[in-house]
């Protein structure tokens, strides 16, 4: 079952907005591509479980540094 995620709660895991919505959309995109490599049609929204992954602290990220 689903749980509400609060937008205030995310931001609390990360430094900023803009990280928040990088690290969500690269997950959400892993996760579509899954899906469609294994031919699923699932009705879960891939944003929605990269929100609730984040929210569960099943997301890591790191910066790296450019040269």
């Amino acid at each position: 079952m689903k749980e509400e995620v609060s937008f205030d709660e995310l931001l609390k895991k990360v430094d900023s907005r803009f990280t928040l919505v990088v690290i969500t959309a690269k997950r959400a995109r892993a996760l579509a591509e899954k899906e469609a490599e294994q031919n699923k049609n699932n009705t879960v929204n891939p944003i929605e479980a990269a929100l609730e992954e984040l929210a569960k602290n099943k997301i890591t990220y790191r910066f790296l540094k450019s040269e």
